[in-house]
């Protein structure tokens, strides 16, 4: 089974970069975020045309979040869930389903702004109510993957200039402790269970050649339960679509589960 997680920064422009990934790729499971459309507008036929159904929770301009599901190899969602359930909040940012006995969760986690601001505290709160429900979701799955854009560049190594960044949002060691209070639930980080090469980043700012300089920052992740963990054969980073014209600032991350 092959399972993955894209930030695609507006699903109406990166429509094709969406389907031609889907058709080379043929995840079983993508998880999207940042939709940036309403559930009117979502494309349901240019998907059922490629054999995938989704479940979706749209939002105009900002946010928005989507499950992607291959019909040939995965039985049809049940039990969806929108956001979080210890976090009332109109920002779409959380959406679940349950594939036969797999929960599989996609996860737009705040940006923050800056540290101190009041994005900042909210992404605080976000976090701790994350951590309450992924405890309590862990305790009635077995088998959960958390995936998305976590705007949170878990360590320094993943970071491409750490001096730089030093602690500002996304490298702050409150969102870093944040991230490891998922993680002491009982989960991994995929791409780290795994041989990596160095300077492997899943977001680059369009601004100064980021991408081209490889000026990255890696937040974007995929999180395993025991179970799952036990099950993961390969995770990558796919920088292919980054390099399209009119790209996302983020790349694909996948996981290959036995």
């Amino acid at each position: 089974m092959k399972i993955a997680s894209w930030n695609v920064n507006s699903l109406k422009v990166r429509l094709e970069h969406v389907c031609e990934w889907l058709t080379a790729q043929q995840p079983d499971l993508l998880g999207l975020q940042e939709l940036k459309l309403t559930d009117d507008k979502f494309p349901v036929t240019e998907l059922d045309a490629l054999g995938y159904g989704a479940v979706f929770a749209g939002q105009k301009t900002y946010n928005g979040v989507a499950i992607l599901y291959r019909k040939a190899s995965m039985p049809a969602p049940l039990d969806v869930q929108v956001n979080l359930p210890s976090f009332p909040d109109e920002q779409k940012r959380v959406i679940g389903a349950t594939f036969g006995d797999l929960r599989f969760v996609s996860a737009y986690v705040v940006n923050g702004s800056e540290v101190g601001s009041e994005k900042y505290d909210y992404k605080m709160r976000w976090l701790e109510a994350l951590r309450t429900d992924l405890a309590a979701w862990s305790n009635t799955w077995t088998k959960l993957a958390l995936v998305g854009d976590f705007n949170i560049a878990p360590a320094d190594e993943d970071v491409w200039d750490p001096a730089g960044w030093g602690e500002a949002v996304l490298c702050s060691p409150p969102e870093r402790q944040h991230f490891r209070a998922l993680l002491d639930l009982g989960y991994c980080d995929a791409f780290r269970q795994l041989p990596q090469a160095p300077a492997s980043f899943s977001w680059w700012d369009y601004r100064q050649l980021g991408f081209q300089k490889n000026r990255g920052l890696r937040i974007d992740h995929i999180l395993l339960s025991k179970t799952l963990q036990a099950q993961l054969k390969a995770c990558s980073i796919d920088r292919a679509p980054r390099k399209k014209p009119q790209p996302s600032d983020h790349a694909p991350i996948w996981a290959e589960l036995a």
